[in-house]
């Protein structure tokens, strides 16, 4: 169980959002970067002081400066944006007089409506093109290893692009509808080829060779460009 709280920190390279949070399950006071809040998260055990958490977040003061500065700049959901969709960046355009939700045209989102839920809109419409996209590709995938997933679901996770539960459901962040196909491809292709191997062993990865050719590439690009997905919203 977790408690939290959050303050800005005057850090020797400048102030900083911290997110405090205290786990029962922590051994030991460690901090990372959250790269969707663009904060500093201090993780504190169950008998450890503030001060401690403090004097860890200053000694590595130098590391969260050039992690904070090396995130990309924040991409709010709102008219005028450049957001990506399937790995293509398209320009969200309020249409307020037209009917129809939220569709695509060329390399425009248009949303219609009230300007006050264009965001929400837009973050429907997101969520729903990953869940479809997402079903799609493991319903593909499960036939060919031979596998039966329980559920599908997307969710908005920060450290995670994918996941296989022991009740076997499967879960996708809905940001990899940002990211090229092939990069969804391989994030399906790694999680169904769990559903029949729970681990990282040698024939886990012959699986997830039969399920996709573009492991190495995805990887490189959620290692480059994934922390821009994570600033969208």
């Amino acid at each position: 169980m977790e408690s939290a709280s959050s303050e800005i920190v005057p850090l020797p390279g400048g102030p900083a959002r911290v997110e405090w949070r205290r786990s029962r399950r922590a051994r030991r006071v460690s901090l990372r970067i959250d790269p969707r809040g663009g904060a500093v998260v201090v993780t504190l055990p169950p008998r450890a002081g503030r001060t401690a958490g403090v004097a860890l977040l200053m000694d590595h003061a130098s590391w969260v400066a050039e992690r904070l500065a090396a995130l990309p700049g924040a991409i709010s959901l709102a008219d005028g944006a450049l957001v990506p969709l399937h790995g293509s960046d398209h320009r969200i355009r309020h249409v307020p007089d037209a009917r129809g939700g939220v569709w695509v045209e060329r390399d425009e989102i248009l949303v219609t409506g009230e300007a006050a839920f264009l965001a929400r809109r837009v973050g429907d419409f997101f969520r729903a093109e990953a869940r479809r996209r997402m079903s799609e590709l493991v319903a593909a995938k499960a036939e060919i290893a031979r596998v039966q997933p329980s559920r599908v679901t997307v969710k908005d996770t920060s450290s995670r692009w994918g996941s296989c539960a022991a009740s076997r459901n499967l879960a996708f962040s809905w940001r990899l509808v940002m990211a090229p196909r092939f990069v969804q491809d391989y994030v399906v292709a790694h999680e169904v080829a769990h559903l029949r191997h729970m681990n990282h062993g040698p024939r886990f990865w012959t699986l997830v060779a039969e399920l996709t050719p573009h492991t190495t590439t995805a990887v490189e690009w959620l290692r480059a460009q994934g922390p821009r997905l994570l600033r969208v919203g």
